[in-house]
């Protein structure tokens, strides 16, 4: 009887320990913060500025987590006409940004002009191009000039409007490759599949095998803004609003800085 009795006291004990046990795992996890997914639209242009300014995002509030889209602004644009799932647009053009604004897609009280970029030319580092100015891509030895998709890519927009200026956009018809996105563009004289391509300052920086081969004079094309917005489907409106003003912080601007984009003057 004894032993029964003890036998039964132990497989109490242990019964009583294994629950307390659990109890104590349930309340660690019930404490550990839950974490937001924030899916931020953004043209192709940022994604090493972005890249950066993620982990120090998300080391400043852990109960966020960024995932990325990026793409051509148009195509961007797009998507979310089309209800694809985004907490915050980063255009490269102001027009796609306005485009949603009008559709009332975007929280119109939380949109604003985040950056600035300039258009340039990129060239093999070898130098054999020879290109110098907007003329010498007309030259007879210039097989291919690459652009992005100027109906989605801003960046292609802007090199449509600055080869019109320079009457050279239908007289290049013939040389041109069009590319999904400046990064597209970027590869395609990476790789020597066109000699010179239009993209922005800021992904010109970004490449070893490429230099600058000039900077297009900023009166013939467009000025190159990137606008930032939250969607107003977005499901996680608290965490987006945090997104969006620290990426207008100081910390974030520095690294946008270093990554050859500028500060609109109101910044």
């Amino acid at each position: 009887m004894y032993r029964f009795a003890r036998k039964s006291m132990v497989l109490l004990l242990a019964v009583a320990v294994s629950i307390l046990v659990a109890a104590c795992g349930s309340n660690s996890q019930s404490s550990s913060p839950k974490q937001t997914e924030l899916t931020v639209s953004a043209a192709a242009s940022l994604t090493d500025a972005l890249n950066e300014i993620q982990p120090l995002f998300e080391k400043a509030h852990p109960d966020i987590k960024l995932v990325f889209n990026f793409g051509a602004s148009g195509t961007l644009q797009q998507q979310i006409e089309q209800g694809a799932p985004s907490d915050l647009f980063l255009s490269a053009a102001v027009k796609n940004m306005t485009a949603l604004t009008d559709k009332q897609l975007i929280d119109e009280a939380h949109q604003t002009n985040l950056l600035n970029n300039e258009l340039v030319v990129v060239a093999s580092t070898d130098g054999k191009a020879g290109i110098t100015g907007i003329a010498d891509l007309a030259k007879e030895e210039i097989k291919k000039v690459a652009i992005g998709i100027p109906e989605s890519v801003p960046a292609g927009k802007y090199a449509q409007e600055a080869l019109a200026n320079a009457q050279l956009w239908d007289a290049l018809q013939p040389k041109l490759v069009q590319a999904k996105d400046v990064r597209q563009v970027l590869q395609y004289v990476e790789t020597g599949n066109a000699e010179a391509g239009f993209v922005y300052k800021t992904d010109a920086l970004t490449s070893d095998k490429v230099g600058i081969a000039f900077a297009v004079d900023p009166q013939t094309y467009s000025p190159v803004v990137y606008p930032i917005g939250i969607v107003k489907a977005t499901k996680n409106a608290e965490q987006a609003g945090v997104l969006y003003d620290y990426l207008q912080s100081q910390a974030a601007l520095d690294i946008f800085v270093k990554y050859g984009f500028s500060v609109p003057a109101a910044k």
